[in-house]
């Protein structure tokens, strides 16, 4: 089925209201002038904007399309994913949060030279830029390729048209036209997912029909506890591996952290955390919904057109159930975009200030507020075109669910290790941060590549557990097709290093984070832990006496390693010989900051520098 003109003119309009927003911000109000009106939207965004922000920019346009062929293919497993977002929003609020916002950074990344050094700050910054410069791919190719297999909508089109209008106001209007813009295709995207499951239901019987019928032919998962961590969907995957890729997305990755920081109070940031959550699980449901409804029509409607990759399958069915219903298979295609947009955006977004702030500031300490707003707008713009230039890249990546949710893993839990090292681990030293986040990644390239390059098989005839292979095919309607499962025949038993790659790709974030610790931490014991005297308090977590408080003095002891007992609450004393400026030019808190207005946990005495009230709740 072809697209008819009011679907092309639903799409459309998709693209001009997203432009519009952009110019908006650009020509009036906060015209972007300074860096903070562009990269942090002048710090004034409530929480609920900030919170569907916070919804759109992760995994909009891969949930739509990889979350119902899931489901379709081997069940609700997946919908048990769910379980992970209360503890994978809960300890953001509670732990990051409270440190990022209250140091009033622009970058997260500012964090690791207040916490180590400026060699910490760059290597973290620049695996971020990696980690997102090669997410971007897989969000714009991805379904601009199902798109193009399916209805025939050109390729090459659909990607530079996203890739196009996404820098155009990400380049305009700042952060601030980035999350009103979020906002809008939130809403765009859950319009077209409810639109398609109440049209598909009906077609089938009802809903309560779908959810019989899916029970009968045993799509409808139970708790399934093997604690094998090469199974590739658990209970334990989902809901335990699922805090650790959420940890290393909401808590510490810059495109959501920006958002946070944009809140016009600590109270608000913490606010749009909660907010998340049952927004959360809204979107879960809607997809895990679609896979089902997906599955019965299939059964009873044969879909005409079998799909040569199982990100295709969500289009096809779209295409055949809304083929009488002019316009709507246009606003499922909105959606679908509106998905890639806000995710692709806020990478921009991110990727443009933490260059600004990591890796061009520090060298030109006396470049103007206007310069410094002008570089900003050609960074959003030159990674605009650098993510068209991805996109071929994208087509080695696999499936978008678990392409996307592997990238996040590989580099996102390092990532989230070296935070977490610097926060709760007071004895941490910059070469064991250093030290730490090389193994991290070097063991996750292990897995990560060693997966691809050895195809190994799954248990239960199912995928290999974490495989992103594909075949060597040219095609680009086919280049997406991978894990369809293996021949009957029994294949042979694998070896010890083909298990050790099939560790699912749930366990990417843990698996890598909780390296970064050990080897961290014990490097740091080896070339001398971080003396008390130079340590900033502000960096280490608030709710680390309450973490250490069931533990025994001496333990606690030498997990701060000579840095003094984290339960007990710092006195200026501490720090007497140390400066009260703060590293990289960052002005300590004044009565005009909203963390001392508020009384939100900094006392401070003469002479001394600001220390973090050690909070013990949640």
């Amino acid at each position: 089925m072809e697209f008819t003109a009011i679907d092309y003119s639903i799409f459309a309009l998709l693209l001009v209201l997203s432009s519009a927003i952009g110019l908006f911000y650009a020509l009036s109000g906060d015209r972007q002038r300074t860096v903070q009106e562009f990269l942090l939207a002048n710090r004034n965004m409530g929480c609920l904007p900030v919170a569907l922000s916070l919804l759109a920019s992760f995994q909009s346009a891969v949930a739509i399309l990889g979350v119902p062929a899931e489901i379709f293919r081997y069940g609700t497993e997946y919908w048990f994913l769910g379980c992970s977002y209360f503890l994978g929003l809960l300890i953001p609020a509670h732990v990051f949060i409270p440190v990022f916002y209250r140091l009033r950074i622009t970058s997260t990344y500012e964090y690791l030279e207040l916490r180590f050094n400026k060699t910490v700050r760059v290597f973290g910054t620049v695996t971020f830029i990696f980690q997102m410069v090669i997410y971007m791919g897989v969000v714009l190719y991805a379904p601009a390729l199902a798109l193009n297999a399916v209805t025939g909508f050109d390729l090459w089109s659909a990607v530079l048209t996203m890739g196009l209008v996404c820098t155009l106001y990400t380049t305009l209007g700042g952060l601030k036209a980035v999350i009103w813009t979020d906002v809008f295709q939130t809403l765009v995207m859950l319009a077209g997912q409810v639109a398609i499951i109440v049209v598909g239901a009906r077609r089938v019987g009802g809903m309560a029909r779908v959810w019989r019928v899916a029970e009968q032919e045993g799509k409808i998962s139970g708790i399934d506890l093997d604690p094998n961590p090469l199974e590739r969907h658990t209970f334990w995957s989902l809901s335990v591996g699922g805090i650790f890729m959420m940890l290393s997305l909401y808590g510490v990755n810059q495109a959501q952290v920006q958002r946070y920081l944009s809140a016009r109070s600590e109270r608000e940031a913490k606010l749009s955390c909660y907010a998340v959550f049952p927004c959360q699980q809204i979107v879960l449901c809607l997809s895990c919904l679609t896979g089902l409804v997906m599955f019965v029509y299939d059964r009873e409607h044969p879909l005409a057109q079998r799909p040569a990759s199982p990100d295709q399958l969500v289009l096809l069915f779209v295409m055949d159930v809304l083929r009488d219903l002019p316009g709507l298979p246009g606003l499922f295609v909105a959606c679908l975009f509106s998905g890639a947009l806000s995710t692709i955006s806020s990478a921009f977004n991110s990727l443009a200030t933490v260059t600004m702030e990591d890796l061009v500031r520090p060298h030109f300490p006396g470049l103007s507020e206007s310069r410094a707003t002008l570089f900003s707008k050609l960074l959003a713009l030159g990674y605009g075109l650098l993510c068209l230039g991805m996109a071929y890249v994208s087509s080695m990546l696999g499936p978008v669910l678990q392409a996307a949710i592997s990238i996040f893993g590989m580099v996102g839990g390092p990532l989230l290790g070296l935070f977490c090292l610097g926060m709760f681990f007071p004895c941490a030293n910059p070469t064991g941060a250093i030290v730490g986040l090389l193994a991290g990644l070097v063991m996750a390239f292990w897995i990560g590549i060693g997966s691809f390059l050895m195809g190994t098989g799954g248990a239960k005839g199912v995928p290999p557990a974490n495989s992103t292979a594909l075949p060597t095919v040219g095609n680009l309607s086919t280049v997406l097709a991978t894990t369809l499962p293996p021949p009957t025949s029994a294949p042979p038993s694998p070896t010890a290093l083909q298990r050790f790659y099939s560790l699912s790709y749930m366990w990417y974030s843990a698996h890598n984070s909780t390296t970064v610790i050990l080897v961290g931490v014990l490097v740091s014991l080896l070339t001398g832990p971080t003396p008390a005297a130079a340590l900033d308090p502000r960096t280490i977590s608030p709710v680390l006496p309450w973490l250490l408080c069931c533990l025994p003095p001496k333990m606690r002891q030498w997990l701060c390693c000579g840095g003094g007992d984290p339960a007990q609450a710092p006195s200026h004393a501490d720090g007497t010989e140390k400066s009260s400026s703060v590293p990289n030019g960052l002005a300590p808190p004044g009565p005009d900051w909203p963390g001392e207005e508020e009384g939100q946990g900094y006392i401070r005495s003469a002479g001394a520098p600001i220390y973090a009230v050690q909070e013990t709740s949640f």
